[in-house]
């Protein structure tokens, strides 16, 4: 594990970490809400989707539906009515540099600031809609190789009217920037932008520890509820596994359907 990166952690920096607001919802899941810029800790790996620098309003709109692949028309488009904190300036990843595993989506936003590395690409529709509304794919920068890694997740396509964050990712994609970047599993991984808490739901279905930090107390309340439905879910599981052992029967019912629901991005 690795303390954040620059300077060595004075005094002054632990004490400002320990004044932040920090809640222990479970023995592997830590929030925090705070500018992670003052944070002090360690982590063995960096995942996150920082403000990308676009001054963005936070709009969310939908493209040309698909019946075949079931979106409809009729889904309203999303307005969060606020910016994203910090996306009025630029941003720069230099403080999560040092750390061992990092994966930064936004690539293009801040590529300049970047040393070589991998790609990872997120794409988020079907081939019948590339070319047909904004961007078909998000880029994302892996410290380490040079290889360019695709996924396609299309999991919120028609759902902008749901979603709990304007950049909301997938939890399946999240999970996937954990395995290219080799975090192993009890690994704790840090996102100091939280968002909605995506990247921690992706931790508890692969079994790793997850800080994660943000700065807007809106957004951290709504990650703070996903986090905890996703832990009360998982335990609930547990139980219904224990009780059919002790039973004596097969616990193979019940992994089916814990399986069924970790595919599910809620």
């Amino acid at each position: 594990m690795h303390a954040i990166p620059g300077q060595p952690i004075d005094r002054r920096a632990r004490e400002k970490t320990k004044e932040m607001k920090t809640e222990n919802l479970s023995d592997t899941i830590t929030i925090i809400n705070a500018d992670c810029r003052e944070w002090a800790g360690v982590a063995d790996a960096v995942i996150s989707d920082p403000p990308y620098g676009m001054n963005w309003d936070g709009r969310v709109t939908r493209g040309p539906s698909d019946p075949r692949h079931g979106t409809k028309k009729d889904i309203p488009t999303r307005h969060f009515g606020q910016r994203i904190v910090n996306d009025n300036s630029e941003f720069d990843p230099a403080p999560w540099m040092a750390f061992d595993s990092v994966v930064l989506w936004g690539w293009l936003h801040f590529a300049q600031r970047l040393p070589k590395g991998s790609a990872l690409v997120w794409l988020k529709r079907y081939d019948e809609g590339f070319g047909s509304f904004l961007s078909d794919a998000d880029i994302a920068w892996m410290k380490g190789g040079c290889g360019v890694y695709c996924r396609r997740d299309v999991s919120l396509q028609g759902e902008s009217s749901d979603r709990m964050h304007p950049t909301q990712k997938p939890v399946g994609l999240m999970s996937w920037c954990m395995d290219k970047a080799k975090v192993a599993p009890g690994a704790i991984v840090l996102d100091p932008y939280m968002g909605s808490g995506t990247t921690g739901i992706a931790c508890i279905r692969t079994g790793r520890r997850f800080i994660g930090i943000e700065i807007d107390e809106h957004h951290y309340q709504t990650a703070r509820q996903r986090l905890l439905n996703e832990l009360a879910q998982t335990n609930l599981f547990r139980q219904d596994e224990d009780a059919r052992a002790g039973q004596g029967e097969c616990p193979g019912t019940a992994c089916n359907s814990a399986s069924m629901q970790v595919a599910l991005d809620i």
